[in-house]
């Protein structure tokens, strides 16, 4: 463990684990309520204005953004199967095929990119197909406004929590704020409101059963 540890960050392996550090820093502040899940969780578009001999390139690029996933599952999730793969990828070719030489391990990080790239293509694949089954609940939202909700994760006004609604099947899972002033904990009872259809999160709140 010592080794690995050493390894990890040692002056060729330095920029692979602290892009892992990054991400794993920002799911525990997720995890802990310090940050919302939509911080850094934009939208990977590229959405400029072009004149006519500009607009092949941007094309190009929205299909290579496409490719890789990006835009299809959140910026977060996006990076964080590549951060892990890069780093796994980096500690062994610098273990196996460097002996601390800084100026290969640099040489090494740029194929290590490329190919932990295509990797997260394929380890985010699978959830393509879930964001896009929510993408589609939230296109439906009209349904949802008036019922009532099960706080699964604290909200209030700043900090976005999340909610469970009973459906037929499988009970929905909402992202949601609380009205101003209000705040709501886990396991307590809330009404849906309103849809923020720009930040994509429900508002609700207390709601008392009898």
């Amino acid at each position: 463990m010592s080794e690995l540890l050493q390894a990890a960050f040692s002056s060729v392996n330095i920029i692979p684990t602290a892009f892992l550090v990054f991400v794993l820093l920002y799911w525990l502040s997720v995890i802990f309520g310090f940050l919302d899940l939509d911080f850094l969780n934009t939208d990977v578009e590229a959405e400029v204005e072009v004149d006519v001999d500009g607009i092949s390139s941007v094309s190009w690029l929205n299909s290579a953004l496409a490719f890789f996933n990006l835009g299809k599952v959140p910026l977060m999730v996006f990076l964080t199967f590549w951060a892990l793969p890069l780093w796994v990828i980096s500690i062994l070719a610098n273990h196996y095929l460097n002996n601390n030489y800084e100026l290969l391990g640099l040489m090494y990080l740029i194929p290590s990119l490329i190919v932990s790239l295509f990797v997260a293509k394929v380890l985010t694949a699978p959830f393509v197909k879930i964001f896009a089954a929510l993408e589609k609940e939230h296109d439906s939202s009209a349904t949802i406004i008036g019922q009532v909700c099960t706080v699964i994760l604290p909200a209030d006004t700043m900090e976005l929590g999340q909610a469970t609604v009973k459906t037929s099947g499988s009970p929905l899972l909402l992202n949601v704020k609380t009205t101003q002033g209000r705040s709501l904990k886990k396991g307590e009872t809330a009404l849906v409101i309103e849809y923020n259809t720009e930040n994509k999160y429900y508002l609700i709140e207390p709601y008392e059963t009898i």
